[in-house]
């Protein structure tokens, strides 16, 4: 394939701008009332987003975490951690599964304890920034030797954050290396990593495990 006429992968990155909604929840039932109401934006936070903060990976968002470690309602903290964002699709389909685990737990344990003084629930939603990182790759050996410095927020840019830009469960990479290069089996293999059960760091891996291995095949078909 000319590398001149390919479409180069532009690998970008985003920041998210912390900005408080001045809610907090002392309590479950204050959390499920809350997380009724409150943005799409601040739901995205919370969840999507708990991936990008490099908290416990076991959580999988700042529910979960919140009602595993400050209130210590580790049944709970299990159930809201089974919540995959990425499989359920849309933030209104999140926003549904939050508050019905909240609402089945709360018909068994009806007087859940309180945080701690300090330690409520703040509800916070960002504003994200888009900027390029300066590293654009026209192969898979360029691409390879990319995945493996590129700042983590732009894994996560290009990784989590872009089932929910495309709308089609895709990430950035797969898609690329299917409809640009033509690598559909690689891209299917990259595809199927698991957002909902893997770190940043592992996610790197990962994708570029699978990269090497038909970057190193090839180099065996040319290699006299």
């Amino acid at each position: 394939m000319n590398t001149q006429t390919v479409q180069s992968f532009d690998f970008r990155a985003c920041i998210s701008v912390l900005k408080s909604t001045g809610k907090k929840a002392r309590n479950l039932r204050e959390l499920r009332d809350i997380i009724s109401v409150v943005s799409e934006d601040c739901l995205f936070h919370h969840t999507y987003q708990y991936f990008l903060k490099g908290h416990v990976l076991e959580y999988t968002s700042d529910f979960a975490h919140w009602a595993g470690e400050s209130l210590e309602e580790r049944a709970l903290a299990e159930r809201l951690a089974n919540i995959d964002p990425y499989d359920l699709g849309s933030i209104d389909a999140v926003r549904r599964a939050l508050v019905k685990v909240i609402d089945d737990y709360l018909l068994h344990f009806p007087e859940p304890r309180e945080a701690l003084a300090g330690d409520e629930f703040y509800f916070n939603e960002t504003v994200s920034l888009v900027f390029p990182v300066g590293v654009r790759v026209k192969n898979l050996a360029e691409f390879l030797a990319a995945i493996k410095y590129v700042d983590a927020a732009s894994i996560y840019y290009h990784f989590f954050e872009a089932r929910m830009r495309l709308g089609s469960g895709k990430d950035d990479f797969s898609s690329w290396m299917d409809e640009t290069l033509g690598k559909t089996e690689l891209a299917l293999k990259v595809r199927s990593i698991d957002p909902f059960m893997h770190s940043l760091e592992d996610i790197r891996r990962h994708v570029a495990d699978a990269v090497e291995k038909v970057v190193r095949k090839e180099m065996e078909v040319f290699t006299p």
